[in-house]
């Protein structure tokens, strides 16, 4: 376990639940962060064994998920084992506009460290996350070691019974919106990686549908007078998807001005991760 320079009380919980000796628990306290990436990577330089499986603070294991994880590698040791991610049950009445959590139900190829699985051949082969390019910031380290391992010969693999619970944060409206502007660092991985862009992107060049259509919306807005014919079946599905979210996400149409506001500052980030990496992507 590594405390990544908390604040909170964390120090306190990891003694207790050390002193009650029910874990072989290792705990690796940082005075400062550092970030994910080289936190990540003491842990796992610091473990002896030849599976290393890797999930986060806000994640619960569900029982028999070590188990599961190491069987299916035993079946193939060259493998990455993804398993799969839901909402905490218990949480789940949290679900809202303005709350993030990660749900993964088949085969991603971000590679996510809440619940991954890597052989220790494979991490020192290619020297585990680059904790060079991606410090403090987080984001796109996960993604960056998954396709640097595939490189290096492993088989990525989705282990449908490997289940972890993931939180379900309420990070308020704001919160929402610092989340979306912070990811520039991560398209990095996707600068160093046409393989990843390949698999991910619309259209080649846009992370999500939703900034698809929201550039085509944009677009719509500058048209000349002469071509406003074009406004309506540009802007149209973007509209659409705005109305369609506040069903779904919750908050209702009202909403809509939000989701846009969401929607642009994310694009914006991701633009300045294609400019910062000299690779074209919205």
């Amino acid at each position: 376990m590594v405390d990544d320079g908390s604040t909170d009380a964390t120090s306190e919980v990891l003694d207790r639940e050390k002193a009650r000796g029910e874990l072989q628990l290792k705990v690796i306290r940082r005075a400062a962060s550092s970030g994910p990436a080289a936190a990540r990577q003491e842990g796992w330089r610091a473990a002896s064994a030849p599976l290393i499986a890797f999930t986060d603070d806000d994640c619960v294991p569900t029982p028999g998920w070590l188990a599961v994880g190491i069987g299916a590698w035993n079946k193939e040791p060259d493998s990455i084992i993804q398993g799969r991610t839901e909402p905490d049950p218990s949480e789940r009445d949290e679900l809202g506009p303005f709350s993030r959590t990660i749900e993964l139900t088949s085969y991603y190829p971000a590679f996510n460290t809440c619940n991954i699985f890597y052989s220790r051949a494979i991490l020192e082969r290619i020297g585990g996350f680059d904790i060079d390019a991606f410090d403090r910031a987080p984001g796109g380290e996960d993604c960056d070691l998954g396709w640097r391992a595939i490189k290096a010969g492993g088989e990525p693999r989705f282990v449908d019974d490997a289940l972890v619970y993931h939180a379900v944060d309420r990070v308020g409206a704001l919160g929402m919106l610092r989340v979306a502007a912070r990811w520039t660092t991560p398209m990095k991985a996707f600068a160093r990686h046409p393989e990843l862009r390949e698999a991910i992107f619309v259209r080649r060049y846009f992370w999500k549908l939703e900034h698809y259509w929201l550039t085509c919306a944009l677009i719509a807005l500058v048209l000349p007078r002469s071509l406003w014919w074009l406004r309506i079946p540009l802007s149209y599905r973007y509209v659409r998807n705005l109305w369609a979210r506040g069903r779904v996400i919750g908050g209702g149409p009202g909403l809509a001005p939000y989701y846009f506001a969401l929607d642009l500052v994310e694009t914006v980030a991701v633009a300045r991760g294609g400019i910062r990496y000299r690779t074209p992507m919205l």
